[in-house]
């Protein structure tokens, strides 16, 4: 007899099935059955309630309702409800991030007293609205369970009251010099604390050093980094600076740097761009020319640079090493003395006498003045290397009694880490102001946290003349105090560091309404002098670069190992960000891994010393060992070897220990100061590690994907550097439009259409980032991305010129890249296609298409099939394979309830087994239509943005109505039609609604 179809009521009844209670002990140990743990056979649910809506995705107010059975019959209102509150509605304040590696004013978008979003300001005249990935990311920090919940003392929790007792004794006491160490610090108000507190003692010192150092370029301008102006730049010409990425100031080099990278029929001109480099950068894969070079060849580059130079421009030369490079060096000088006033050249060279050179090339192209803003300097980077390398001995030595570090982590980041613990354990009373427990802490008598950057009053003056506010956007979440207002009650002082604020402010705004508009803005013009250098810093004089040059030239000469290159990535930084799985889970630019660092090597050297991808390497200098797995980069110079810092932290957090390995201690030390190359033998492990990247083809075989062209054949003819494809008919070739099997759609109100020109693209990855934290996107770890189950909705492809054909012009292999190829970056998302190939397969109507263009995911709907997926030829749709936001098995800080409360509330959070992808920001969408609405209009242009556009730095991303004539969607498109503009994948007629505007080099 046929047994009766079971019908299940509600989830509670099918949860206390035996099937489904097995189902999640094997897919979610952590959730053992209840009868299982009873030890009986009792049907019981697979967890308590509150963990069973855990599972199911709630957060901390889901969980509080569940210690209560009884239904809700009401919403339960503020008892006292906040004037500036209302539910649902978002507000916004001027912030600005500032980490002691760059600075960017932001806005912080709050929901219900909880900050969810940080976008750019576009009142800063420095910034101008742009953002950067770390910027970005930095709002899930605030979030951290890693970080301390109230000060420490001996490793044990104390009240503020306690350890403010005991420190304040201790201090009295001290025998010996007190130091504070600090990385860069361009807070006015912050150093006029530091030096109140300094003055109660004898002898106190001030040391600043940064991990990525720019004392030479310091050195050799007079202790300031000079004011660089890319968009007056007709020529660039940089050696080693990843001015893009993550050198000195991206965000604000970025927006200059694409202001003369865009190009129109009407003013088809662009700067030209050179970049001599070792590793393939975020800045060299956007170059016009790229020369691979070796870092002990940067000098020798600089000294013929300038020489070349100084022939041209009637200035003095110097006797310079021999340049294996010379006839690209003389192509390099040319352009720059055919641009005079026009031209520009930056180096990251921590060598002082590098710099003076450099400094010196400009000066003979006229820069000052032009490209070089001499009235507004830079105050972002003022680490003294001799200053710290003098505090190590002084503390070996005895003749430190107390030290204070305050943004400082320098037993992780500084290369003599060892000298540095044994100096610390001479030291009488040790300070941390860290957020966490890190390595230098971890050592400290006492930890008095400091507040995340949301949570505290501060100010900034990145350059002279500039200023910014950060203000609270939330109370702070954990019993933690602000390092200002620590030093402040440490002096006797009972002045709220916010008065010492509104005090350095006052000769700026001038009355109450103009501290309240630079409150509101985040911005104001004016300078308080208190960044300026304390003590004059002697340049360097061209005779002493030419010894300089010429000395470390005769010491790498010979030199038959391999040159280490110790470089900074866009996304993890100095290591600050590393406990942040948002940045870790990000692609890097070119080599798009994530989750390590690595050793990159080039293919020919790789070819000769018998590597293979994944080949875990033994990297050996000044007697230390690292073992990394290996990465074959095209572009790696020949003989180098390129690793980030950043990672092997043992104290930072649960997304940050144990992945990778540290690099800082190769890192070397030459005329006191830290030089990020060395010499190093490399040799095989005999094991192998998997590194996770995210786009492992280099080339696209016979597909219209990418377009590029020069420059040279654009100004010919600007319709001709865009491929078209048509189709074969019995008419003759056609445009695929032509040819359809589909009822086109009529779009009578909106139709919603992005723009994406790959000439302003430059890889950034501040809009993945973006997405990702505007619409709820998962983090998944490094295995899941390693089986190709990465959930970003916009990821950026990177696209190798390849130089291998056969003689009947097609590909040798699929991946076959140019030893230093032409690089093109293409943000790729959800095309929006109105011919789209997902729809008609879905069984379930689950994706489909609405009456403004956007292809929607009904998530109810979806029943898991990833027909859709098999069916979209661009590789947007992403499948929740496991419940990423509530499993524990991937618990990166968004996997918690804490976490939770970056969640944006207008998305719903997926489950598994659902289908996902971009939906052109949909919440952002209807919301700008419905305050429209309400002033009974139109949405206006450039009301509604989405995350990934408003992001961007460079303005790569355009959104808007392609019905609105006056968009500037429709604009571009109008002006580009036929010339620059094409789809991805035009032959399938998919009909897409983003459209990507051809890639343009300067090249004849």
């Amino acid at each position: 007899m046929q047994e009766t179809i079971k019908y299940w009521r509600g989830v509670e009844e099918l949860n206390n099935t035996p099937e489904f209670q097995q189902h999640a002990h094997n897919e979610f140990p952590e959730f053992l059955p209840v009868s299982e743990a009873n030890g009986d056979d009792s049907s019981s649910p697979v967890a308590p309630r509150r963990d069973f809506l855990k599972l199911l995705g709630f957060g901390m107010a889901a969980v509080t309702l569940a210690s209560c059975e009884a239904p809700v019959r009401k919403a339960i209102p503020y008892l006292h409800k906040p004037e500036e509150v209302e539910p649902g509605v978002a507000n916004w304040y001027a912030s600005t991030y500032f980490m002691g590696d760059f600075y960017n004013p932001v806005l912080v978008k709050t929901r219900e007293g909880r900050p969810i979003k940080i976008e750019g300001n576009p009142l800063s005249p420095i910034t101008q609205g742009g953002t950067h990935a770390r910027s970005q990311a930095s709002l899930l920090g605030l979030y951290d369970q890693s970080r301390l919940k109230g000060p420490m003392a001996g490793g044990k929790e104390v009240s503020w009251k306690e350890v403010d007792q005991k420190i304040r004794t201790r201090l009295t006491g001290v025998q010996g010099k007190v130091v504070l160490v600090s990385n860069t610090i361009i807070s006015p108000s912050t150093k006029t604390v530091i030096r109140e507190f300094g003055a109660q003692f004898p002898s106190f010192e001030h040391v600043t050093y940064d991990p990525k150092s720019a004392y030479g370029l310091l050195r050799a301008n007079g202790g300031l980094v000079p004011g660089y102006d890319f968009s007056k730049a007709k020529v660039i010409v940089s050696v080693g600076a990843d001015f893009l990425g993550s050198w000195i100031s991206p965000v604000e080099y970025s927006k200059q740097y694409i202001i003369n990278r865009k190009v129109t029929a009407e003013n088809p001109t662009m700067s030209r761009h050179i970049q001599f480099e070792s590793f393939l950068s975020l800045t060299g894969a956007n170059a016009d020319v790229r020369v691979p070079v070796k870092p002990s060849e940067y000098g020798a580059v600089v000294a013929a640079l300038y020489n070349a130079v100084a022939r041209g421009a009637g200035a003095e030369a110097i006797t310079a090493p021999n340049n294996a490079y010379a006839k690209q060096v003389e192509a390099a000088a040319k352009e720059l003395l055919a641009n005079r006033g026009a031209a520009l050249v930056v180096s990251d060279s921590n060598d002082a006498s590098v710099q003076a050179l450099v400094a010196g090339i400009n000066r003979a192209l006229g820069a000052e003045g032009s490209t070089i803003n001499t009235a507004a300097p830079s105050y972002v980077r003022q680490g003294d290397d001799a200053r710290m390398l003098r505090l190590v001995q002084d503390m070996n030595n005895g003749g430190v009694g107390a030290v204070i570090f305050y943004g400082a982590n320098p037993v992780y980041d500084h290369p003599l880490s060892q000298q540095i613990v044994s100096g610390l354990k001479k030291v009488g009373v040790k300070i941390s102001f860290a957020d966490r427990a890190d390595e230098t802490a971890s050592l400290a008598d006492y930890i008095c946290p400091d507040s995340h950057f949301l949570e505290s009053w501060n100010d900034y003056e990145p350059k002279r003349g500039f200023l910014s506010l950060a203000q609270p956007a939330i109370t702070p979440i954990y019993n933690t105090r602000q390092a200002q207002q620590s030093l402040l009650v440490w002096t006797g002082s009972t002045t709220d560091y916010y008065n010492v604020i509104q005090r350095t402010w006052s000769g700026v705004v001038g009355s109450a309404a103009g501290w309240d508009k630079a409150v509101h803005d985040g911005v104001a013009q004016g300078t308080t002098g208190l960044n300026e250098p304390t003590a004059a810093v002697a340049p360097v004089t061209l005779a002493g670069a030419a010894v300089g040059i010429n000395k470390a030239a005769r010491a790498a000469a010979g030199k038959g190992a391999f040159e280490l290159e110790i470089y900074e990535k866009v996304a993890i930084g100095t290591g600050q960000h590393t406990n942040n799985p948002w940045l870790q889970e990000m692609s890097d630019p070119t080599t798009k891994a994530v989750w390590d660092n690595y050793v990159t090597i080039s293919q020919a050297d790789a070819k000769a010393q018998d590597i293979e991808q994944n080949d875990v390497l033994r990297v050996t200098a000044k007697g230390k060992t690292i073992e990394l797995p290996a990465l074959i980069q095209p572009g790696q110079a020949v003989g180098t070897v390129g690793i980030a810092v950043g990672y092997g932290r043992t104290h930072g957090g649960q997304a940050a220990n144990n992945v990778g390995a540290n690099v800082y201690p190769l890192v070397t030390v030459s005329d006191n100061a830290l030089q990020y190359t060395n010499t190093v033998t490399i040799e095989k492990a005999g094991t192998d590690k998997p590194i996770a990247q995210t786009q492992t083809h280099h080339t696209v075989m016979g597909r219209n994907v990418v377009q590029e062209s020069t420059l040279g054949k654009y100004k010919q003819d600007p319709k001709s550097v865009t491929e078209y494809i048509k189709i074969a008919t019995p008419d003759g070739p056609q445009k695929p439009q032509k040819v359809s099997l589909w009822q086109d759609y009529e779009y009578k109100n909106h139709h919603w259409g992005m723009v994406i020109d790959l000439n302003s693209c430059i890889g950034c990855g501040s809009c993945t980032v973006s997405c990702q934290v505007e619409n709820n996107i998962p983090v998944v770890g490094k295995q899941e991305v390693l089986n190709r189950r990465e959930m970003h909705w916009l990821r950026i492809d990177r696209y190798y010129s390849s130089d291998a054909t056969r003689e009947d012009g097609g590909f040798e292999k699929m991946e076959d890249p140019s030893a230093n190829p032409a690089v093109v970056f293409q943000p790729m998302l959800c095309q929006h296609c109105n011919h789209a190939p997902c729809e008609t397969v879905c069984p379930v109507a689950a994706t489909m298409h609405s009456t403004e263009g956007i292809n929607q995911m009904v998530y109810n709907r979806c029943v898991g099939t990833r027909y859709c997926a098999n069916n979209c030829p661009y590789k947007v749709r992403r499948f929740n394979w496991f419940n990423y936001a509530n499993n524990e098995k991937f618990d990166y800080n968004m996997n918690n309830d804490l976490g939770k409360m970056v969640l944006n509330p207008d998305v719903t959070v997926r489950s598994r087994g659902v289908m996902e992808k971009c939906s052109f920001c949909v919440q952002r969408i209807q919301a700008g239509k419905l305050e429209a609405k309400k002033e009974a209009r139109r949405p206006k242009d450039g009301e509604i943005v989405t995350a990934c556009a408003q992001a961007c730095p460079t303005n790569a991303i355009i959104f808007g109505d392609m019905l609105d004539p006056n968009s500037q969607v429709s604009q571009i498109l109008k002006r580009e039609e036929g010339e620059r503009a094409f789809h991805v994948l035009e032959e399938l007629n998919t009909q897409p609604n983003v459209t990507y505007l051809t890639k343009i080099r300067n090249q004849a």
